[in-house]
């Protein structure tokens, strides 16, 4: 695997000042600081970024050697493990793994940090910084309850109160509808589902896995077709049938991720054809 110095330095350049650039008029947020609890929009003034570029010994150390006691999840593309840092701190290691070519892992990297690189929301997973040393790697916070499916499904805790459901829907909403509409440049995750919301300590949730994500235009001059990717069941119906993404696709995703969180079990459990019937 190349270090940093065989990347595009183009690519990396350009993603490393995006914190510093300001955006085009219809795009930047920066001069605002606007907080309207009915409509959930909260932005923050521009600041440069605070995360790192960390050394492989740092996170090798901090994972003891990506020690399997320590794998924290795995997915398609990447596996994620627990850590802690010389300073105390617990992070979440993200590896990138499947992927055709090399080339192909550093296009789905370099996508994946120009998302969450500038990123800065209670509700979103915090980015503490990266490592493209020997392989490509992301390093969030670690989140220490882990996601909200895991609670929903463990036979060895209580089901959750109502009052919990009802934050963990609201701070969902609230990170979502940050990215959409009030981040430097606004994104679609496309992969929002009970999985892919963390909990910290206190049960405040945190949208995570950008690995899908893409940014969104200032505004919309045609309905964009994309390759058709997610979780089936998520998926919006003009989305699955015809490729066709924007907010909504993240929208009808919440919703069946509602429906997750308050029935505790999966709303979806129909016939195929009961969904496409008449």
């Amino acid at each position: 695997m190349r270090h940093l110095h065989h990347l595009k330095k183009g690519s990396l350049k350009r993603l490393l000042s995006f914190g510093r650039r300001r955006t085009s008029k219809s795009e930047d947020f920066s001069s605002q600081n606007t907080t309207l609890n009915g409509d959930f929009i909260e932005t923050e003034p521009s600041q440069r970024p605070t995360w790192k570029c960390f050394s492989y010994e740092e996170i090798f150390q901090a994972t003891n050697g990506f020690h399997k006691d320590n794998l924290a999840g795995r997915g398609g593309y990447a596996e994620v493990y627990r850590g802690v840092l010389n300073d105390g701190r617990v992070i979440a290691v993200k590896r990138l793994m499947k992927a055709s070519t090399d080339e192909q892992k550093e296009k789905e990297f370099l996508q994946e940090l120009g998302t969450v690189g500038h990123v800065r929301h209670p509700n979103v997973s915090a980015f503490l910084g990266f490592c493209v040393e020997k392989e490509f790697h992301l390093v969030f916070q670690f989140s220490s309850l882990g996601s909200v499916a895991s609670l929903l499904h463990d036979e060895n805790s209580p089901p959750m109160d109502w009052k919990l459901r009802h934050k963990i829907s609201i701070g969902t909403a609230k990170g979502l509808d940050y990215l959409h509409r009030g981040c430097q440049r606004r994104i679609i995750h496309r992969d929002i589902k009970t999985s892919n919301v963390l909990l910290t300590a206190d049960f405040e949730p945190q949208i995570s896995d950008f690995g899908l994500a893409r940014w969104l235009p200032s505004e919309w001059s045609h309905r964009a077709v994309a390759l058709i990717e997610g979780t089936f069941g998520y998926l919006a119906p003009e989305y699955f049938t015809h490729g066709i993404v924007d907010e909504k696709t993240d929208v009808f995703a919440f919703g069946v991720f509602f429906l997750k969180s308050c029935r505790g079990g999966d709303p979806l459990m129909v016939p195929i054809k009961a969904c496409f019937a008449g």
